[in-house]
């Protein structure tokens, strides 16, 4: 029997935990009614469950069950927040904001919305992956409807200042809205405190199951109006018609409840883990750290490496680690990642990325055999002229946790 490799790709997705499947079982079985079949108990029995889940979500973010909207990931989520309010608010004005480095189901809906004759600005990020307030700032416009901009980036694993940046868009009456994919559960996240209008959630990214996510919809100061992008049968307050999953949904809800429950312990022992993997892979020349040394998400390290070719760097590491590189391939045509590029990175040092995705089920005996067989594959590509080359590395230090 082969040994599978040790998984440290979380941020693409997770293994459903043990609890989470449990609590889900009951649902595909014995609880299998239609949520909209209110007239009898079947139907009873998974509103209740549903509505329980709304209850978890919505006290996650400092919402109310009321304001969450159930989707099918945060991609769908992403595409009816962008979309919809370009729709709702279009005679109010037509210009979009984001930034460089959000995940592609907030880039191509708004550039779908360019190609209909929305304006879009996209900003760009400083050096460690954080936006410049005042760009921001300064991109506001009378027409500006709408600014997105993600709370935890998916590959670098930067945190924005959402307060911030909340604080600013309702000061100019513009409509908030973050995707908070890889946030839930992991950060603290409060929607009335940072003044966040539109909040886009998944359950895969937490250890529940892929195929459910929602979109928080602020009700009151100010209402945000939304036109719906999928139509059949009013379900979700009209929003987003469909049968709703309550498997799926009860999973959701554990996922988030477990994650709540133990997230100051876990934030410390990823911390601690990802602290452990630089401080070895640090040791060797040419290794740059990918975004803010602190403002970061506990599991995620993000490195490129100079003088190594990136699929071979990959190639090398697959037999006892599964990671991510930077870069993301799209009809048969790879290309450099656009998050790394907007560092400001050669199209070298953005190839030659691996991004750990460190998780609830890793250990430091997994970070400790990963670091080894890291360094010695970076040593084994190496061109022997390197170490004769005048590099100057870029040694960010990861502050350990408080």
């Amino acid at each position: 029997m082969s040994i599978r490799p040790i998984y440290l790709d979380c941020h693409a997705t997770t293994p459903v935990d043990e609890r989470v499947l449990a609590a889900m079982l009951p649902y595909f079985t014995e609880h299998f009614g239609n949520p909209s079949s209110i007239s009898h108990i079947y139907g009873w029995e998974t509103e209740a469950a549903v509505k329980q889940t709304r209850e978890i979500l919505a006290a996650a973010i400092n919402a109310t069950p009321e304001e969450i909207v159930f989707t099918s990931g945060a991609t769908e989520a992403n595409n009816l927040a962008i979309k919809g309010v370009a729709e709702a608010y279009f005679k109010k004005g037509q210009h979009i904001i984001t930034v460089a480095t959000e995940h592609s189901a907030v880039i191509d809906p708004c550039n779908y919305l360019k190609s209909l004759g929305f304006e879009i600005t996209i900003l760009p990020v400083q050096k460690d992956g954080l936006i410049d307030l005042a760009e921001l700032k300064k991109a506001f416009r009378p027409e500006t409807i709408l600014v997105s901009v993600m709370a935890a980036n998916n590959e670098i694993g930067v945190l924005q200042p959402l307060a911030e940046i909340g604080e600013m868009c309702h000061e100019h009456n513009i409509i908030f809205h973050t995707d908070a994919a890889q946030a839930i559960g992991k950060i603290p996240l409060d929607v009335q405190a940072m003044k966040i209008d539109l909040m886009s959630l998944t359950a895969h990214k937490v250890y529940g199951p892929k195929g459910i996510g929602a979109l928080y919809v602020r009700r009151r100061n100010p209402r945000v109006q939304l036109a719906p992008q999928q139509h059949g049968g009013g379900h979700e307050r009209g929003m987003r018609s469909g049968t709703l999953y309550p498997p799926q949904i009860v999973g959701f809800g554990k996922a988030v409840e477990i994650a709540l429950a133990e997230q100051a312990t876990e934030t410390q022992r990823l911390t601690q883990l990802r602290q452990s993997l630089w401080e070895q892979l640090s040791q060797v020349e040419g290794i740059h750290l990918n975004g803010h040394p602190q403002e970061r998400l506990a599991g995620n390290l993000n490195i490129s490496v100079e003088g190594v070719d990136g699929a071979a760097l990959l190639l090398g590491l697959q037999p006892v680690m599964a990671v991510s590189s930077g870069s993301a391939c799209s009809s048969a045509t790879t290309a450099p990642s656009h998050v790394l590029t907007a560092l400001g990175h050669s199209e070298q040092l953005a190839y030659a990325s691996v991004r750990f995705g460190i998780g609830r089920f890793n250990t430091q005996e997994e970070i400790d055999i990963v670091a080894k067989h890291t360094i010695a594959t970076i040593q084994s590509l190496r061109n022997p002229s390197f170490m004769d080359s005048p590099v100057k590395k870029r040694q960010s230090d990861l502050a350990p946790a408080d």
